[in-house]
């Protein structure tokens, strides 16, 4: 039998959770945490990373490892190091002192997970290894890329509605996330000036998320190649001229993300027309982020970027129109393809292992149209989520190039005109927004986002 530390802020956290779990399922939830991955030979793998359903409510990234969630309670299975692994990896805890921590209230060697399977539900892990180890012990297919069925689909459903609202254990973990995120997007536009390559400000923001003992969130995106949007090379010189877009965040020990992005001159000042395309893309920032309010559906917010967009680019005379009719017609998509945001958490795409079951609230599906098929979230807003505003201006060649694109908005996009923005490849501008009781906090808002504050920042004047 197990003494829990009832005053171990961590096993308070997790016992809070399974007591919530088992409010909305009378059936027990197995969760694997999964397997490192080699590359290349067996000794050689892949940093490890659990399963975030199974950190959830594990709380450590245990490898090769099981919980049983039933009626409040929670079995751990694991087995307890290997004799002669403290020669390569020092001495390690054992089943029972992670028992304690993680407050579980029955530990077991990971064979004997068997014996208690009955009735289980469970969400499949990512890799092959461990789902194909799901799929044998409870007798049934558990495969990511096939939706949840049955009672596994009633549990996705019910962590579903636990982990959207975040708890302030969790609030505390992205607080510093996003704190050290901040300070590498400091130190990024710190280095800029002096950087001869993408590699060379990567390292400086990476360096201070690892000092801080925290990992990537997700593979940094700096470059200056913006209009790639997941761009993850990083070999191309700086020039004077360019902008750079810096897309990185910062994950903590316990699985917490951050997600921030950043685009700015690499000479430390905006030319004209990047200066001009940057205010739009704020504009539909600021105008997001002052709505976000609770009950608001993101999917308004997600137009209202759409919108915005399409006046500044009015304005700025690349499109011709009245801004809801060219939104109705898809045109912003050209420069604004994907959606203005996500769900950010345990995951910095949180939950999207599920699909769209996190994403969309029961009863909307994902649109078919160009400005709408890429949004990721399609709910009302509540205090405690966390979401990301990512608005941007892109010239991605493979859509304005397209034949067929120029002849179907030829009477509303001014081409010419459109050609006079040539040294704007991409600009994005993200913040990690939180909703609250009366309206919401960006978490990172010690990061400047304007032009000038931009500059400044480059140039050490800030």
């Amino acid at each position: 039998m197990l003494i829990q530390d009832t005053s171990n802020s961590l096993a308070h956290t997790l016992h809070l959770r399974r007591q919530s779990l088992a409010k909305l399922i009378d059936f027990p939830a197995i969760l694997w945490s999964g397997s490192p991955s080699p590359r290349n030979f067996a000794a050689n793998t892949f940093p490890f990373r659990a399963s975030s359903h199974f950190i959830y409510f594990a709380g450590l990234s245990l490898p090769n490892a099981a919980i049983r969630l039933a009626a409040g309670e929670l079995e751990l299975f694991m087995d307890d190091p290997k004799s002669g692994s403290a020669l390569w990896y020092g001495e390690t805890p054992g089943r029972e002192q992670i028992a304690v921590t993680i407050g579980a209230d029955r530990a077991y060697p990971m064979s004997e997970l068997e014996l208690y399977l009955e009735g289980a539900a469970t969400i499949p892990v990512q890799d092959a290894a461990t789902w194909t180890q799901q799929s044998q012990l409870l007798d049934r297919w558990i495969l990511p890329q096939q939706p949840p069925q049955g009672i596994d689909l009633q549990l996705a459903e019910a962590i579903i509605q636990l982990r959207l609202v975040h708890d302030e254990a969790a609030l505390s973990e992205l607080r510093k996330a996003a704190a050290v995120t901040v300070a590498a997007h400091k130190a990024g536009m710190s280095a800029v000036l002096k950087a001869k390559t993408e590699a060379e400000v990567r390292g400086a923001m990476e360096q201070v998320i690892i000092a801080h003992n925290m990992t990537c969130s997700y593979n940094s995106i700096v470059t200056i190649r913006g209009e790639v949007l997941h761009n993850e090379h990083y070999h191309h010189p700086l020039r004077s001229g360019d902008l750079l877009l810096a897309d990185v965040g910062a994950e903590t020990q316990t699985g917490w993300a951050a997600d921030v992005t950043r685009t700015y001159p690499v000479s430390g000042k905006f030319s004209s027309t990047q200066c001009d395309i940057y205010d739009v893309v704020l504009a539909a920032h600021d105008a997001c982020i002052d709505k976000i309010v609770p009950g608001v559906e993101y999917e308004d917010i997600h137009l209202l970027a759409c919108t915005t967009i399409a006046e500044g680019l009015i304005d700025l005379g690349i499109l011709q129109g009245k801004a809801e009719e060219l939104v109705a017609r898809d045109v912003h998509a050209l420069f604004f393809p994907h959606g203005v945001g996500h769900l950010l958490g345990l995951d910095v795409h949180d939950m999207e292992d599920l699909g769209d079951l996190a994403g969309y609230e029961e009863g909307k599906q994902r649109s078919s149209r160009f400005g709408l098929g890429y949004l990721r979230l399609n709910r009302p807003l509540r205090p405690g989520m966390l979401v990301t505003i990512e608005p941007g201006f892109y010239q991605v060649p493979f859509i304005l190039n397209n034949e067929q694109v120029r002849s179907e908005y030829q009477d509303v996009v001014n081409w010419e005109r459109l050609s006079q923005f040539a040294d704007v490849r991409g600009i994005r501008i993200e913040d990690d927004v939180l909703v609250t009781t009366q309206g919401h906090e960006v978490l990172t808002a010690a990061l400047p986002n304007t032009a000038d504050s931009v500059e400044g920042l480059v140039m050490g004047n800030w």
